[in-house]
């Protein structure tokens, strides 16, 4: 996942980011609103969002973190949003959600408990109702980030992981989604990752505007994954 975080805390800001790089994720830093505002406005084209989720504080220094939920959704940028806040009242929560989040973490949190609801608000908001998407003979474990082909589970680097997640979460019309992470996952890989990349990248940009289905073979720990993707 590509995440946003909204956080004026810097070591809170640190402690979140490390969270999701051990578990195989990408995250840009806002320390503000008023920049997060912007980082998630220009990173929103045509319904389509290049940031998985935002992490977002309630108590920021320019601003509160509720209005600005309101502000994304007024201004139709519906990334999901998941907010992380030290208020516990059910009162706080209610009032989050109705503006807009989609989910709401009390502070102190467990890592895992972080990632797990991350992952659920990006699974929703992509279609999908269940933590195992299945591609083909391609089965990825959302949860366990566990792949499997035919049954049998296979080894993946974290960053093969992160590319087959980032496929399979955005089959149908979310195919531009893919070409905008790309761009925040290319840093991380080494150049025969970037290179198969920008060839599924190039693919999807020069393909027919119409309902299409492709096969392709994906080069993933040693093997060749043959996936299944409708294109839109």
């Amino acid at each position: 996942m590509n995440v946003l975080i909204i956080e004026d805390d810097p070591m809170i800001a640190k402690s979140l980011s490390l969270a999701l790089t051990d578990e195989g994720h990408h995250s840009n830093i806002c320390s503000t609103a008023e920049e997060g505002y912007i980082a998630a406005r220009d990173h929103f084209n045509d319904g389509i969002s290049a940031y998985d989720a935002i992490i977002l504080d309630i108590n920021l220094p320019d601003g509160d973190g509720i209005k600005l939920s309101k502000t994304l959704r007024s201004n139709k940028i519906t990334t999901p949003v998941l907010v992380v806040s030290g208020r516990t009242s059910t009162t706080d929560k209610v009032v989050a959600l109705r503006s807009g989040a989609d989910g709401y973490l009390t502070k102190p949190f467990d890592r895992q408990e972080l990632v797990a609801n991350l992952t659920a608000i990006v699974r929703r908001y992509n279609g999908h109702t269940e933590s195992n998407i299945v591609t083909g003979p391609i089965s990825l474990d959302l949860s366990t980030r566990s792949v499997t082909v035919n049954g049998d589970k296979i080894d993946l680097t974290g960053k093969e992981v992160q590319i087959l997640e980032l496929l399979s979460l955005r089959k149908g019309p979310s195919s531009q989604r893919i070409r905008l992470s790309i761009i925040f996952m290319k840093g991380g890989m080494n150049p025969n990752q970037r290179s198969l990349m920008f060839l599924f990248a190039s693919c999807v940009r020069n393909w027919p505007k119409k309902p299409i289905s492709a096969i392709i073979s994906i080069p993933f720990g040693g093997k060749a994954m043959p996936c299944v993707i409708n294109l839109f």
